[in-house]
């Protein structure tokens, strides 16, 4: 959460954020006749990458990509940036970026990639709850609850101290923690489950709620309880000299979208509230 248009886009990215290819210093930045300093073609173009977490950030080129990417856009645009959204699996992301290929991540929690610089400023808001297959009677009741259980979680996502913990410790036992991946990896989860192939996945409930809203056929995964709320970020990369402005751009800019109502009118456009 078209394969050939990413790859496409991406290639392009890749050469235009080459390390190697990187504008001198001299080229980065003209000072205008009133010293306000005037940005390149390169410099104006902000690339953001993920897999597809849809409201939160969903496919890329289309009609809607997301209410954090909405924010992200109307912000860096004021300021006279582009925003260049792409998809791929979240542990790809997090690679480039945390390389310089790639800006930033959207959709990040800090436990993601606490080596990235965060905005003060939450781009969006995350309930993570635990879902298993329809028939299932299993509830939520911490870790120890999970013993018995197989439990699905996505290569390189965080979600919780404890259950990342967890995950790391399980890692190489897929009948007890199964690691998948993919730029899409929601609807194997979901099939899996109703196949009973592993018994819990924790999953985003506005993302599985989204996910859901054209479901038909087998009996969608039940909620079983909520692992944690989380504010969740656009991310900047660590090995990047403009990410500390940028990310203060982007808080400065989310919290004047809060304070006007802005975000909730793009909230409102995705069926969301404010949270």
């Amino acid at each position: 959460m078209f394969k050939t248009v990413f790859v496409l886009t991406l290639t392009m990215l890749l050469s235009a954020c080459s390390p190697s290819e990187a504008p001198k210093a001299a080229d980065t930045l003209d000072q205008s006749t009133q010293g306000t300093p005037m940005l390149s073609t390169e410099q104006k173009v902000i690339t953001i990458g993920a897999d597809p977490w849809c409201p939160h950030n969903c496919l890329a080129g289309e009609q809607q990509e997301g209410y954090m990417i909405d924010i992200t856009r109307e912000v860096f645009e004021a300021s006279g940036y582009e925003v260049e959204y792409l998809n791929v699996s979240w542990a790809r992301a997090l690679q480039m970026t945390r390389e310089g290929l790639l800006d930033a991540v959207v959709g990040a929690f800090t436990t993601d990639a606490p080596d990235f610089v965060f905005p003060d400023e939450p781009q969006g808001r995350s309930h993570i709850a635990l879902y298993t297959p329809a028939d299932s009677p299993w509830l939520y009741r911490g870790l120890e609850s999970l013993t018995d259980q197989t439990l699905l979680a996505i290569n390189g996502y965080s979600y919780s101290k404890e259950l990342d913990d967890y995950i790391r410790t399980h890692a190489d036992q897929p009948s007890i923690v199964w690691v998948i991946s993919g730029p899409s990896p929601l609807n194997r989860a979901i099939y899996l489950l109703n196949q009973h192939r592993a018994d819990v996945y924790p999953e985003d409930v506005y993302v599985m709620t989204w996910a859901l809203k054209d479901h038909t056929g087998s009996a969608p995964p039940r909620n079983a309880g909520l692992l944690k709320k989380s504010d969740t970020y656009v991310a900047f990369s660590p090995e990047k000299e403009r990410s500390e402005h940028l990310a203060a751009l982007l808080s400065e800019g989310t919290a004047r979208l809060r304070e006007s109502g802005r975000i909730r009118e793009i909230m409102a456009t995705y069926g969301l509230p404010e949270d």
